[in-house]
């Protein structure tokens, strides 16, 4: 049979209906996509309270979406990545103020079970400034864990972004093939060539030294604190942290929305630096950059990096007049879109490409390749 509906508009228009109705219009309106279908299973566990306030219950028989085998953790994440921005805020306040999901992290029972992952730490950043006092040491004991898997992991990139360049004139004792100078040893055993067996007898063995760089740089780290940045300012906060460690580096901090906060006096602890956020709100990115000009010191000597979407609510005026006042200082500058492991980010193009116009390498990366360019340009 030939199809004959040709309005896209109806049939979005039906699937949005479906969606708000439930699985109650499951025989009116039809089935879901899979993906519509996590999306009305996510809905119904928040709003099919209502249902139950009122008495009614649906039957649940084989293969049905029970609301019950999900979590408020595991709701939250897969709310956060099914839904946009918007939708997702409203449904957090709804959780949180219309249906009290708090009860379930403020038991220690159901904190007892989770298990601590990242998707976990960013459904905590959201909810600790509402827990009760008896179970905040366990979600900052939670929060830490994951904050210490993050650390190891990434401390062994920097570390190695950072490690030094080969000097050819400097010998060393450490035999290690990182540091095995193939050119040298080759020339001082031409001598021991065996022409039968076609190969050099190698006697002598020669290693480069590697000379640790002198870093008198400060770093600055200006980092959007809106909801669609939690894996950034995670990551964020840790690189703070590590990055401060290093010896002849300063690190500067500031989050920001509509208002600056600076936390440069919390990086030596990661989870002091995440709980001093304030996930959502509006977003100001020039009062965040002309904020953090006053850092910059040594321009020659300073990286300043703009962590954020580029979505600015304000006039972006005030930050291309920042940002090129940086530039003309000669500050060296980078716009991150995204820094986590999926490396996959929203933002404003049209911001971006402004700021990149007037010298800001702007672009998406994991946390090793802004160590790796970080190391680059330190030298």
């Amino acid at each position: 049979m030939k199809d004959t509906n040709n309005n896209p508009d109806k049939n979005i228009g039906q699937r949005r209906w479906r969606l708000a109705l439930g699985r109650y219009a499951n025989r009116q309106l039809g089935d879901l996509s899979k993906q519509d279908a996590r999306m009305e299973q996510t809905l119904d566990y928040l709003y099919g309270r209502e249902y139950e306030k009122r008495g009614v219950h649906f039957d649940k028989g084989p293969g049905s979406m029970d609301p019950t085998q999900m979590s408020a953790i595991n709701w939250l994440g897969k709310a956060r990545s099914l839904f946009p921005e918007s939708v997702f805020k409203v449904l957090q306040e709804h959780a949180l103020d219309k249906y009290e999901l708090t009860g379930l992290l403020n038991d220690n029972k159901a904190l007892e079970s989770l298990e601590p992952n990242q998707e976990a730490l960013k459904v905590l950043l959201s909810f600790h400034g509402r827990a009760k006092p008896e179970v905040k040491d366990k979600l900052r004991e939670i929060a830490n864990s994951v904050i210490q898997d993050v650390v190891k992991r990434l401390k062994s990139d920097v570390e190695r972004s950072f490690s030094g360049q080969k000097n050819r004139f400097l010998r060393s004792n450490l035999a290690s093939s990182a540091n095995f100078d193939w050119r040298k040893t080759l020339q001082l055993n031409l001598k021991t060539y065996d022409p039968d067996r076609k190969r050099i007898i190698a006697e002598q063995l020669r290693f480069n030294s590697r000379q640790r760089r002198r870093l008198p740089w400060r770093i600055i780290l200006c980092v959007d604190q809106s909801g669609s940045m939690t894996n950034s300012i995670i990551h964020s906060a840790v690189m703070a942290a590590i990055l401060g460690g290093l010896p002849g580096v300063s690190v500067k901090m500031v989050l920001f929305d509509t208002s600056v906060i600076d936390v440069s006096d919390k990086l030596t602890d990661p989870l002091d630096t995440l709980l001093s956020v304030q996930l959502g709100g509006g977003t100001n990115i020039g009062k965040a950059v002309a904020y953090c000009e006053q850092f910059v010191e040594d321009p020659e000597r300073t990286v300043f990096a703009l962590i954020s979407d580029f979505c600015e609510g304000a006039s972006p005026r005030a930050l291309f007049a920042s940002i090129a006042r940086l530039a003309e200082a000669q500050v060296k500058m980078i716009g991150i879109t995204a820094l986590d492991d999926a490396n996959a980010a929203l933002f404003d193009e049209n911001i971006a490409s402004k700021a990149a116009a007037l010298g800001m390498n702007v672009g998406t990366m994991t946390p090793d390749k802004f160590a790796g360019w970080l190391a680059g340009i330190m030298k």
